[in-house]
């Protein structure tokens, strides 16, 4: 069943960093089975914004992340490897950085290059709006717009299920 949350793997610091960057007065967490929150960013590299709604009728894989994030560093080349594996039976990787400065983003980007839509959140509006619980925090968001899964931090065991769950709901699993 892909209606699940993964158990968040992150220190006490991550959660102090967290804190400072999304304010406590919203609602918290985006559960599985709700309906994705409207998201729109910029692309890092200029053109329109883009928006979840702008991606309906694919599976997509929003992630989270920042440039001070250790377990982004090896959340990346999964993601690269995803999107270049499974575009063509309709995923789409959106990765939204919440760095406070683009250059910051792209500064992290040019060690860690990405083959997958990359948006700026400096505001952090999409952030407030899912609840994050840490960082990466990962939401598989199928076809009507549903989230199916949250999955908070990144480890390489984590590549079997988080792949296992996207064939499974590109085949027209639930």
């Amino acid at each position: 069943m892909l209606a699940r949350r993964m158990t968040p793997r992150f220190g006490h610091a991550a959660l102090i960093v967290l804190a400072a960057l999304v304010p406590t007065s919203l609602a918290w967490s985006v559960a599985p089975g709700q309906t994705a929150p409207a998201c729109s960013a910029a692309p890092i590299d200029g053109g329109r914004t883009a928006s979840l709604a702008d991606y309906r009728g694919k599976v997509v894989y929003l992630d989270f992340w920042a440039s001070w994030c250790a377990p982004c560093r090896e959340s990346f080349p999964f993601m690269n490897e995803l999107q270049g594996d499974l575009a063509d039976k309709g995923l789409q990787i959106i990765a939204v950085s919440v760095d406070k400065t683009a250059d910051d983003a792209r500064r992290f980007l040019e060690r860690y290059p990405a083959k997958f839509t990359i948006v700026l959140d400096t505001k952090g509006a999409c952030p407030a709006a899912f609840g994050l619980e840490g960082m990466p925090s990962s939401y598989i968001i199928d076809r009507t717009g549903a989230v199916r899964v949250v999955h908070v931090g990144f480890r390489e065991s984590d590549r079997t299920e988080l792949r296992r769950q996207l064939t499974e709901l590109l085949a027209g699993g639930k």
